[in-house]
């Protein structure tokens, strides 16, 4: 992971630098991955979440995405970005990434950029299975805005700088568990007993443990082939009423009730129901043969009883 051609630098900068952008939870886990190895920084709209990532070893930077003009700081910062920050709650596009993308290209830009996409920007493939060499095709203002950041972040790594191409890779990311992340597991959803669609409507739905993510970014920040796209899910292929089947069973709760499609409308969430309307299967191939990442929790059945590993 050591960069060289830093030795003429004060020790401070010689270690390489990644700076995260939207440590939430799976930033975190980069963190503790990495530390001490590499000196993190923490891009933070919150003053109050100051103490919190200094307690972690990361150096908290106060900034906001929605104002460009505080990022100016980001300039020549880091040798490698990892945005796992989402796009605006409304809108078409993503002024974030765009915003990030500038202050980065201010001065020396990092070496390595990292982006958490996400699948819905394939679309509904009614089943069928997605590679990375297929085109996108959003169909919800969520999925838009995806897409938007994906093509500032290509932008970013097309872009000239003085220190050379920046070589910018985009994760496709689908639902991300853990049971030691906040909601990261559906026992809540079905101890509410929220019903699921029966099996002739039902939808595949893809998945990835947020440890196994967090391993992923680390390897993308530097096996990532230049302006590459990979997906990052495991391998499991279930139908999602099939999914919250094998977690009742798991944690010996009632498995959860079957509806129609055309009355689901009348019992479920709005943003469920967006879910339940995209149906695809993510193909991993490229992940394991180019990031040479092994999954931990190869299906949600290894992973949802799982200890923390970071």
């Amino acid at each position: 992971m050591w960069t060289p051609g830093l030795g003429a630098l004060p020790a401070r900068f010689r270690q390489p630098r990644l700076l995260i952008v939207g440590c939430g939870d799976v930033g975190q886990r980069v963190a503790r991955a990495l530390q001490p190895r590499l000196r993190i920084i923490a891009l933070t709209s919150s003053p109050e979440r100051v103490p919190s990532l200094r307690v972690q070893g990361i150096t908290p930077l106060l900034g906001n995405l929605d104002a460009p003009r505080s990022l100016a700081r980001l300039a020549g910062l880091a040798t490698h970005v990892l945005h796992l920050a989402p796009p605006p709650p409304t809108g078409w596009g993503d002024p974030r990434t765009v915003a990030l993308g500038r202050a980065l290209r201010l001065r020396s830009a990092p070496r390595a950029f990292v982006y958490g996409s996400t699948s819905g920007v394939y679309g509904d493939l009614q089943g069928a299975k997605a590679a990375e060499t297929l085109g996108t095709a959003a169909r919800t203002p969520r999925a838009f805005r995806r897409v938007s950041a994906e093509q500032a972040v290509r932008f970013l790594g097309r872009s000239s700088h003085a220190n050379g191409l920046v070589r910018s890779i985009i994760l496709r990311i689908p639902g991300i568990y853990a049971p030691d992340r906040a909601g990261g597991t559906p026992k809540e959803r079905l101890l509410k007993g929220t019903p699921v669609l029966q099996t002739q409507d039902d939808v595949y739905s893809n998945h990835i443990h947020a440890d196994d993510l967090a391993r992923a970014c680390i390897k993308a920040l530097w096996r990532g082939k230049p302006q590459r796209i990979y997906n990052v899910n495991d391998d499991s292929a279930l139908l999602m009423g099939d999914y919250f089947d094998l977690a009742a069973d798991l944690y010996g709760l009632p498995r959860p009730p079957r509806v129609p499609r055309n009355t689901a409308q009348d019992q479920l969430p709005l943003m469920l129901l967006s879910f339940m309307s995209e149906s695809r299967q993510m193909d991993n191939t490229r992940m394991k043969q180019e990031l040479k990442l092994q999954l931990r929790y190869p299906t949600v059945a290894t992973g949802l009883l799982s200890p923390p590993l970071f």
